[in-house]
């Protein structure tokens, strides 16, 4: 996907949030592989947050989700992924953080079946939202609104390791299933635990290059090229599972 292409996408997000939440809007927030370098079309969604200042009724949260629904047929391949709080979780940070809406590609056939249930029953609290405000308050972009460190306070160190850790907590059992996200995900993870390094999925491959032991070398180096070309590898499945039994211990220590 061209650079210009996800511009114009988020531009049309920005300029339909503001028609659609008037004076509400706080700012609009891009996180992710969008900020981060690595950004692939076919591999990565276009991650925001959306902060308003008050709550919104599921009247205008309905014209929201058709907005996003609309917006994201002209998405990268994994859609639009974000989520709808208000300011007053952001600072001072509440954890699990609770959001007004929430959406994303996998939630589109619940959302187009029954819109009314959807607007009526997604909300909640959500610990993912601990690292993407993290990612945002060091390395984010304000797309439009508030300043970030106006909106965001940094958020505690075990919060955000508390978030990461769910993504990974059963590396063991699940890395066969999706072996470069888990693989490319433990090394980001225990680079924050070791050096406090917020990073991505690519940085922290080539952290682990770096700083895993070396029989370990071949299996990160895969899922980089894989992450980076989309081409599939033929994986060392007996190794996979070595390599996350250690790095989750090395994490756990």
């Amino acid at each position: 996907m061209h650079k210009n292409l996800l511009e114009h996408l988020t531009e049309r997000f920005v300029k339909q949030s503001q028609e659609i939440l008037g004076d509400n809007l706080a700012g609009i927030y891009l996180h992710g592989s969008a900020v981060m370098g690595c950004f692939h079309e076919k591999r990565s969604d276009v991650d925001l947050v959306v902060v308003v200042y008050a709550a919104i009724p599921n009247g205008i949260k309905r014209r929201y989700m058709d907005m996003v629904v609309e917006l994201n047929s002209y998405a990268p391949e994994k859609g639009i992924e974000g989520s709808l709080v208000r300011m007053d979780v952001c600072k001072p940070f509440i954890y699990p953080t609770p959001f007004e809406l929430h959406f994303s590609a996998a939630h589109l056939e619940w959302y187009r079946t029954d819109p009314s249930d959807y607007v009526e029953r997604m909300h909640g609290l959500d610990k993912d939202l601990a690292a993407h405000f993290t990612v945002i308050y060091h390395r984010g972009k304000c797309l439009w609104g508030e300043k970030i460190k106006d909106v965001f306070e940094e958020v505690r160190k075990e919060f955000y390791f508390e978030s990461i850790w769910c993504d990974i907590e059963h590396a063991e059992a699940e890395i066969a299933t999706n072996p470069t996200y888990i693989i490319l995900n433990l090394c980001r993870v225990l680079a924050y635990k070791k050096e406090g390094l917020i990073l991505s999925k690519q940085e922290g491959g080539s952290w682990g290059i770096a700083n895993v032991p070396g029989q370990y070398h071949h299996l990160i180096q895969a899922a980089l090229e894989e992450y980076a070309s989309g081409r599939p590898v033929k994986w060392d499945e007996t190794g996979m599972c070595e390599y996350a039994a250690y790095m989750i211990s090395q994490i756990k220590n």
